[in-house]
């Protein structure tokens, strides 16, 4: 029997086995695990509709911006309409990522909370009646064996305990043979000794052996019902797992908006508005606009009518009625000003036009405003202060001259008389001053 222990046998090796006592508990922890992945999965949902709504605000001020930009700039005619057409295509867009951000709120993330409070029920005193359901149903089935094994523990040491005993008694006797000293009564000690530990080592043995089979026995119920309890465990995490993928396709299918129809029109339109722009047209549209084919009041020889110079506008007055003599080019000066795009030169050229006309003018060259200004005499523009049309400003204008008004892009105001030849009107602001400004410059209200 002294070769049936092994010093390396007291060594036993460990394992990560479901079946070692105490390791069920990976599984109950993953019914508390399930309940905070809930949790982060709302987070990453709220996350998400965050950035849904940030980028549609973000792209509805983008298109605010740009389309002022656009509609107050040069851009003209159809190209202009396609360009507009990028700003509408936010908006639309803007408005779709606003769905996606309510989707994931109100639909999705409710959802997840619902389901997680209808699958998890909280205890009085703290945790899951499903986690707390998990850990009794498991230690139930494995306390039996438990004891068994732990019964086979105390055995097994006993026996290679014994095992030791007999090995160290046969070897003292070995060597008491070797030695003179010893005598004989000594030698019959240690050979009674070494029959003793020879008993003792067949008993723990027989012992060992028994609670060994005691434990096999009990072994497949315990198998049995830590199975039964890991298989409800499974089906509550099947559960989960279904719900979180179905979830997800959720939040996918809210995501992805190319498969929304309307997504799919935005670009449809986007793309025929930017198609069917026609630069020939647009150049036709300026030519006749403000290009070779505008009408002309070409100089033509006028005799004198003094009925004619009591018919002369006030701002050709104003002017010194430099717009009357029609033997120069100031006349196509100032059309041209009236003319310009959208504003961009034409105070600059009306200035210009003004200043000529100064100097090639053949009528007097009395000082601007002599007679017709409007300090410290009557006002010309004083008259019927109830009629008119309400227009509203297209465009900044900054009056160059005293009987002019000055106002600003989206300002409302009265226009009293229609446009004249030169492209003047006479208007009232709601402040009630009075005075000339370019036709142009103005739509109806």
């Amino acid at each position: 029997m002294s070769g049936a222990y092994d010093e390396s046998a007291s060594q036993e090796e460990t394992t990560d086995s479901f079946w070692e006592v105490g390791n069920y508990k990976r599984t109950v922890k993953r019914i508390d695990d399930g309940h905070r992945l809930c949790n982060d999965l709302m987070n990453c949902i709220q996350e998400r509709a965050k950035i849904e709504k940030a980028y549609s605000q973000q792209l509805t001020e983008w298109s605010k911006r740009w389309r002022q930009l656009v509609d107050k700039g040069p851009q003209y005619g159809t190209v202009e309409r396609a360009w507009m057409a990028v700003m509408t295509e936010a908006e639309k867009v803007s408005e779709l990522h606003q769905e996606v951000k309510n989707g994931l709120i109100s639909l999705d993330f409710e959802k997840v909370k619902n389901w997680q409070k209808d699958s998890y029920h909280k205890q009085m005193m703290g945790g899951f009646k499903e986690t707390k359901e998990a850990e009794e149903g498991f230690k139930k089935a494995q306390k039996p064996w438990a004891k068994k094994l732990k019964e086979l523990e105390t055995a097994r040491k006993s026996y290679h305990m014994a095992c030791k005993e007999e090995k160290l008694a046969s070897n003292r006797e070995a060597n008491s043979k070797a030695e003179a000293s010893v005598t004989a009564d000594q030698q019959k000690k240690l050979h009674e000794k070494l029959d003793k530990c020879k008993q003792d080592s067949q008993k723990a043995k027989e012992k060992y052996e028994k609670a060994l089979d005691e434990l096999s026995k009990c072994t497949p119920q315990y198998m049995e019902n830590m199975e039964q309890v890991f298989d409800q465990c499974q089906q509550f995490e099947e559960k989960r797992l279904s719900f979180l993928r179905e979830v997800l396709l959720d939040v996918k299918r809210h995501l992805n908006l190319t498969e929304n129809q309307s997504y799919a029109a935005v670009y449809g339109e986007l793309e025929h508005t930017i198609t069917t722009a026609s630069p020939q047209e647009d150049l036709k549209w300026f030519r006749n606009a403000h290009g070779p084919d505008m009408h002309m009041n070409w100089p033509q020889f006028e005799e004198y009518n003094p009925d004619i110079t009591h018919s002369i506008s006030k701002k050709e007055k104003s002017k010194k009625s430099t717009d009357g003599v029609m033997l120069t080019n100031i006349t196509a000066a100032v059309d041209h000003a009236q003319a310009g795009d959208r504003g961009s030169v034409s105070s600059y050229e009306k200035n210009q036009a003004y200043t000529a006309s100064t100097e090639w003018s053949d009528e007097d060259q009395t000082a601007p405003n002599s007679g017709n200004d409007t300090n410290g005499g009557v006002n010309p523009f004083d008259e019927d202060m109830g009629k008119g049309v309400r227009v509203r400003a297209l465009y900044d204008y900054d009056g160059q001259e005293q009987d002019e008004l000055t106002f600003r892009a989206g300002d409302e105001l009265t226009k009293l008389e229609d446009e004249d030849e030169q492209g003047w009107c006479k208007g009232r602001l709601d402040n009630g001053q009075l005075g000339l400004y370019p036709a142009n410059y103005v739509e109806p209200v």
